[in-house]
């Protein structure tokens, strides 16, 4: 793995984040605390300049908003069977996949983003490998082998999306600690294994059990041993369903060692902390599991709406279950340039977590007037599903494509941000992208 240098420098996420006007001013020139982008006409004219075009729809531009021509973190990071992800963290290693890269209807295992909170195992043995079944409310304990799974329980494949529950985490204000992801820590392959309630079903469980938690491979970063990483789960009802699984496999070959070689759980639509890696036991559980980073604010938002910066006790903060309605532009890459005088083709990828995406939307006036793209089925339950449009431009200069997904309950992504919360978890704005258009 390559030797990542880290350079303090004050990007403008976090530049944006502590004061997005006077961010303005120090970025942009300027000069009073007062006037807004929206109503400053030499602001407008400064960004065109960066910008290298004429800002049309500039009037509709919210302040405070950093252009996404600016936003892109193209940093390329290189780890072993990875292409092009970009560097978070290196103890340990995070890592995201730019936009464009994530266009294939199924996540390549090149381009699956990388989520640890512990050392990777080295060089686990599959033939040795075992996961065990066990806890309170289990009927007995039995320990398995990788090939006693793969022979004694039927195989299944779904195509399944996974994101961190920190997706987004970049754009909040007052800024969130923890990884700095943007839009990249997500994507939908295909898994393969048995069903979690096949085995769970083989073990045992009493009527008292509520919960499953799981335990990997993984050592924490102090190396203190017993020290779990991460031992998080999800409720039975989540546990049992069908597509609940304990794979091997990803896209029809076995799963990269950076995404839980050679086991795992998935749990599609759930944030991807539950999807437990390099899995060696199952616990069943008579309570909400109490493992590591289920505790606490780890992977909790408020149960009720608080003010940005609000300081919220542990006993005030909700688990995350199902992920919320998302959307993602793929194609073009940000920042492209296109001939006025064609459409521009417009695609990606939409999910949620409880249900399907119903409509997507894409609008290139920063959110005044929307149109409606073409949407695929999903694939199964908790697969993301394929959008599709062309746009034309009225004029040369510079725009945003900004997409909407609406789910079949009628919820839409917000149209910047969602309610704030002390971990950055769960931003669902709507995705956008920067086009210069020419004469």
């Amino acid at each position: 793995m390559n030797e990542v240098k880290k350079v303090k420098k004050r990007g403008l996420h976090s530049l944006y984040a502590k004061d997005p006007v006077h961010a303005d001013e120090a970025v942009f020139g300027r000069t009073s605390h007062h006037v807004t982008r929206r109503g400053f006409l030499s602001g407008l004219k400064s960004l065109s300049v960066l910008l290298g075009a004429e800002i049309v729809y500039g009037q509709f531009m919210p302040a405070g908003l950093i252009p996404a021509a600016f936003a892109q973190t193209d940093n390329p990071f290189t780890i072993e069977g990875k292409d092009g992800l970009v560097v978070l963290n290196d103890r340990p290693v995070n890592a995201e996949t730019p936009a464009h890269l994530l266009d294939d209807a199924v996540t390549p295992a090149s381009r699956f983003f990388v989520r640890n909170n512990g050392i990777v195992p080295e060089s686990p043995d599959p033939k040795t490998w075992t996961l065990t079944i066990e806890g309170e409310s289990a009927a007995q304990s039995r320990t398995f082998t990788l090939d006693e799974l793969k022979a004694q329980f039927k195989h299944y494949t779904y195509q399944l999306t996974l994101e961190c529950g920190g997706n987004g985490r970049a754009e909040f204000s007052p800024a969130a600690t923890g990884n700095q992801w943007t839009t990249g820590a997500v994507g939908c392959p295909s898994w393969t294994g048995v069903r979690l309630k096949d085995i769970l079903n083989a073990v045992g469980v009493k009527d008292d059990a509520v919960y499953i938690g799981y335990y990997g491979d993984d050592q924490h970063l102090s190396r203190t041993p017993g020290k779990a990483a991460i031992s998080r789960g999800v409720p039975m009802s989540k546990a049992m369903e069908d597509e609940s699984l304990i794979a091997w496999a990803m896209n029809d070959a076995p799963l990269p060692l950076m995404n839980g070689y050679p086991l795992r759980l998935v749990f599609g639509g759930w944030p991807a902390s539950t999807s437990g890696k390099w899995l060696k036991k199952i616990v069943i559980r008579n309570q909400i599991h109490d493992g590591a980073k289920m505790l606490g604010k780890a992977y909790r938002t408020p149960c009720k709406p608080v003010a940005p910066g609000t300081k919220v006790a542990d006993e005030d903060m909700c688990i995350i279950e199902a992920m919320p309605v998302k959307s993602l532009i793929t194609y073009p890459q940000s920042g492209t340039a296109h001939a006025l005088s064609s459409p521009l083709e417009v695609r990606g990828h939409a999910w949620c977590g409880s249900t399907s995406v119903e409509k997507v939307f894409t609008s290139i006036d920063f959110g005044q007037t929307w149109q409606q793209a073409k949407l695929t089925r999903p694939k199964n339950r908790h697969a993301w599903q394929h959008f599709k449009t062309t746009v034309t431009f009225p004029q040369a200069g510079y725009y945003e494509v900004w997409a909407k997904a609406e789910d079949t309950n009628g919820r839409a992504q917000p149209m910047v941000l969602p309610g704030w919360n002390p971990k950055g978890y769960l931003n669902n704005a709507c995705h956008r992208i920067a086009v210069s258009v020419t004469a």
